[in-house]
């Protein structure tokens, strides 16, 4: 059993999540819940919790104050928020496990399986401590991502990535080192995660750093030649977009 503390300054967000997860987790106990960050504080540091459901925005603080109050943090945490601001761009950064308001029954238990499968192998990270540190800096200023494989995590600069590939639900990043990295994530949510930052989606099946980018070929319609020789296709939907991200390069 995974022991579990609740963390929502609204009552009815506690209650509708204690009732899925009662329902639908029975691998989890609930053994305390708060609505505010002294309290929420309190209860981790007196129940030692394996996992925390925390929300982020808490009136006029956030979840992130919590963690930050406490010296340590030996559990697995699943944020629980209504706003897909900063906050969670962060947490995805992290990568660390969010549900969105309202919560869904099928995200929850994936949610939970994976805190599980942490907790099962100890799978020993600082994902939390390299979320605060992103939280100190302003958006644009994120530098790092954190990768989930198996059996770790790993924490890559994103001017080292030169490219991610689709592989079925599967995404393999491609590093200027020649190391390859899988993980377990669609290539649609690192597109729209690493968009802000400048990567180009050329093709259903690829995200390109323009970094990287050597020319502009016009066979088959349009292909990026890269600086390792890779030619990675541009369909037609994204043509326009992409050569004009490269003009203002």
């Amino acid at each position: 059993m995974m022991r579990a503390v609740l963390i929502d300054d609204e009552i009815s967000n506690l209650e509708n999540l204690r009732t899925l997860l009662e329902k639908h987790c029975p691998q989890v106990s609930i053994i305390a819940t708060a609505q505010s960050v002294s309290d929420a504080v309190d209860a981790i540091e007196k129940y030692l919790p394996d996992l925390v459901f925390l929300d982020i925005q808490m009136g006029d603080k956030t979840g992130f104050d919590v963690l930050k109050l406490l010296p340590s943090r030996n559990f697995e945490v699943v944020f629980v928020t209504a706003y897909d601001q900063y906050g969670i761009q962060a947490v995805k950064f992290a990568a660390l496990d969010y549900l969105l308001k309202p919560v869904d029954i099928e995200e929850l238990i994936k949610s939970v399986n994976k805190a599980e499968y942490k907790l099962a192998t100890q799978i020993q990270t600082s994902q939390l401590d390299f979320l605060l540190q992103q939280l100190k800096k302003p958006e644009p200023n994120i530098r790092k991502i954190a990768l989930q494989m198996q059996g770790e995590i790993r924490y890559v600069i994103l001017s080292e990535i030169v490219r991610c590939e689709a592989d079925n639900t599967y995404t393999q990043f491609f590093l200027s080192s020649g190391e390859k990295i899988l993980v377990s994530k669609s290539l649609k949510e690192y597109a729209d995660l690493l968009h802000p930052n400048g990567f180009l989606r050329t093709h259903q099946s690829h995200l390109v750093n323009p970094k990287y980018v050597k020319s502009w070929l016009k066979e088959d319609g349009g292909i990026l030649l890269l600086m390792s020789g890779e030619k990675i296709p541009v369909s037609k939907p994204n043509k326009d977009t992409v050569k004009q991200a490269l003009q203002l390069l």
